[in-house]
């Protein structure tokens, strides 16, 4: 056997292959631009040698054959797939090949997104709906008219005069939106996910039971037509589109007419640029002839028109393997296991890292090092691993995987802390808490973590927690970059000379003169008044410093509640889960959360580091019991006060005994709205919640009173 029919068989086989698996088992091996390219190559190879053609190869062919399950469709006009262009090159030949047998040195294209989808055929006869089918082999498909009765953008019965015959091609596909909370939900529920929507799409036409499709979001744009029986066939395939929305097909918004070469290439880059908003996946456009006496002069080749080609985007999907698998730590602590790859091209950029999400990800997937992955970029959004090549992982003599499975350590990698399990909350009550599947490992060691260095910084000089005025991002971006501090303890030991020293090394890194330097002098104001502000931030509240730690999930409002309950920080950080839980409003999920917080002793350390720096807070005995004429009573402030701040306004409330609550829900009693209240107040009147405006306001706290 030569070379070349070697290398045939070889391709020939893994095309069929592939086929089989993503046009019947819906569950492809191979991204498609590595099955575009194998293609190409039989084709060339082919056309070389034509004595080793046949004609069950692979470029003979339009898909693959049916399903077992579902019944047979023959199709009275063939569903045939379309040659592709993937250069600018190629497309100039096209036209160029149109113009001279044509010719006209411009002809007019119908132009449209290339949606990545499932092709179906829909017949309906007298206006109805009676039969859809999928593309299977091109001349023969599968019948999932039940399935597709439950699409909704199809129509059931033609609107207007209708055509004793018609059959609409099209493409069923899964609008992103949907694919993106349809996986969230199997990702709760500890389920398998889908590999992207084409899959979505054809994985749910193919399911035997219609209400598993009825399930899934599905969609669909009518792009052309098969059989029409004695129906005028409009002299323009625009005009054919036209037709079909008066029919009441939906036909994507973005099909439009180019002319000519130029046009055609114009129309790609604009759609190119489009292509990430868009709220579909396309993986190219397509460009036909628009009149069709000229489609009919220009004919078919064996598997495809010759008057229509599809011109492809650079692959979003590609394969390539695993060199190591690592976890990166969060800005908010939690872990994400990270893949390693061999440099691949995706999407027009070469891609070298790859996000497997979480632990249940990486479970499912069963990514290993050495694996041969598929990996996928759409646009700007972060690479991920799609799914393992399981054919291709590497074994021993004896068959057995290289490579055991992964495991995620036990502790933080950045920091040493306790690694914990933060499961989403479905819901809590007294009884228990009901959890989503899944959880998201998460590091504690939140005021020690170098990985949550930045972010606890920043939180803990916020307005409402330490009130740093001045010491705001840019800043600790720098005193961070340039370890000038540690955790939130190390700041209130930063001098004067820290902070301009500093700027100083910052302007050198980022190549900037201050104009100040400029000018022949050097400003510190500017780390006067944020030593001054530091400074001035030592003496705070209990409250203030409870949220200030960046506890998860202790909001203003918990910290208000933990400190009044226990009146002084010691008795907070030795309480336990269980006596947490008594407290009003503390649920277990949070009382987990508080208790873990300071079980951890590089937590404890930062708080006893505050403490020596001479941070301080005024402490009492315990309030347990609200006092006052609005014990009991839960308040919303929204919108804009003019004689006070809302935060004045809450502490007056909450001084009268109220419960200053965020958030309005059938517990609120009323809600204070001030000038530009928005969606609280919309809230509040749809659940028949008292409003009261501010002069109303004002007016109770001069004389209040028990309502």
């Amino acid at each position: 056997m030569s070379d070349a029919a070697k290398r045939i068989r070889e391709l020939r086989l893994a095309l069929e292959d592939a086929n089989h698996r993503y046009h019947v088992l819906d569950d492809p091996a191979i991204p498609d631009a590595e099955y575009d390219a194998m293609l190409r190559e039989l084709q060339a190879l082919e056309q070389a040698h034509p004595e080793l053609g046949r004609p069950d190869s692979p470029t003979q062919r339009v898909g693959a054959g049916v399903l077992p399950g579902f019944e047979t469709v023959v199709h009275d006009v063939p569903m045939l797939s379309l040659n592709n262009a993937f250069s600018d090159e190629e497309v100039h030949d096209f036209v160029a090949r149109i113009s001279k047998e044509l010719g006209e040195s411009e002809p007019e294209f119908s132009v449209e997104p290339k949606l990545d989808g499932l092709a179906i055929s829909l017949r309906y006869e007298d206006g109805c709906f009676v039969r859809g089918a999928t593309r299977g082999d091109g001349a023969t498909g599968e019948d999932v008219t039940q399935n597709l009765r439950t699409v909704r953008a199809i129509p059931l019965r033609l609107r207007g005069a209708a055509p004793a015959l018609l059959e609409v091609r099209g493409e069923v596909y899964m609008p992103r939106a949907g694919f993106e909370a349809y996986n969230a939900r199997m990702r709760e529920s500890g389920r398998k996910v889908l590999a992207n929507p084409r899959n979505g799409a054809a994985g749910s036409l193919r399911q035997l039971d219609p209400k598993l499709a009825a399930a899934r979001p599905l969609s669909f744009y009518a792009y052309g037509l098969g059989a029409t029986g004695d129906w005028p066939l409009p002299p323009r395939h625009s005009a054919v589109l036209q037709a079909l929305k008066g029919f009441g097909f939906p036909v994507s918004p973005e099909v439009s007419i180019a002319r000519g070469a130029d046009g055609l290439l114009a129309y790609y880059q604009c759609i190119g640029a489009l292509r990430d908003g868009l709220p579909y996946d396309i993986d190219g456009v397509v460009y036909k002839l628009d009149r069709q006496d000229q489609q009919k002069a220009m004919g078919f080749v064996s598997r495809a028109p010759r008057w229509a080609i599809a011109h492809k985007f650079p692959a979003q999907e590609q394969t390539t393997t695993v060199e190591a698998i690592e976890v990166q730590v969060g800005r908010t602590g939690a872990l994400t296991p990270v893949a390693r790859l061999a440099p691949v091209q995706v999407a027009g950029v070469t891609v070298t890292n790859a996000t497997l999400h979480n632990a249940d990800q990486i479970a499912r997937l069963d990514v290993r090092v050495g694996d041969t992955v598929i990996v996928r970029r759409a646009g700007d959004v972060i690479p991920e691993v799609m799914r393992v090549v399981d054919e291709r992982r590497p074994v021993d003599g004896k068959g057995r995987p290289l490579h055991a499975p992964f495991q995620f350590p036990a502790q933080c990698p950045a920091c040493g802390s306790h690694i914990e399990a933060v499961r989403k909350v479905l819901k809590q009550t007294k009884a228990g808490v009901e959890y989503a599947e899944g959880a998201t490992l998460t590091c504690t060691g939140g005021l020690f973590c170098p990985a949550q260095r930045k972010q606890a910084l920043v939180h803990f000089a916020s307005r409402k927690a330490m009130d740093i005025d001045g010491l705001g991002e840019r800043y600790i971006e720098a005193l961070v970059d340039f370890d000038y501090v540690k955790t939130v303890a190390d700041l209130y030991a930063l001098q004067l000379d820290d902070f301009l020293e500093m700027k100083r090394r910052a302007d050198e890194r980022d190549g900037t003169v201050p104009e100040t330097v400029k000018a022949g002098k050097v400003a510190t104001r500017w780390a006067e008044n944020l030593v001054s502000a530091i400074a001035a931030s030592k003496d705070t509240t209990l409250e203030r410093l409870l949220f200030a730690l960046g506890i998860r999930d202790v909001g203003e409002s918990t910290a208000r509640t933990l400190a009044r309950w226990f009146g002084a920080l010691d008795p907070v950080m030795a309480a336990s889960r269980e006596s947490l839980v008594e407290i009003p409003d503390i649920g277990p999920v949070v009382a987990e959360r508080i208790a873990g917080f300071f079980a951890e002793p590089h937590n404890r350390d930062v708080i006893a580091a505050l403490r020596a720096a001479g941070v301080q807070w005024p402490e009492a005995g315990p309030q347990r019991a609200a006092e006052g004429p609005l014990a009991g009573k839960t308040v919303v402030l929204t919108g804009s006060l003019s004689a006070m701040s809302r935060d004045e306004a809450g502490n007056q409330l909450q001084a009268l005994g109220a419960k200053v609550a965020s958030s309005v829900s059938k517990k609120t009693d009323f809600v204070v709205a001030g000038e530009a209240a928005g969606s609280k107040l919309e809230k509040a009147t749809a659940l028949g919640i008292t409003v009261w405006d501010e002069a109303r306001l004002l007016a109770y706290l001069n004389k209040p009173e028990p309502l």
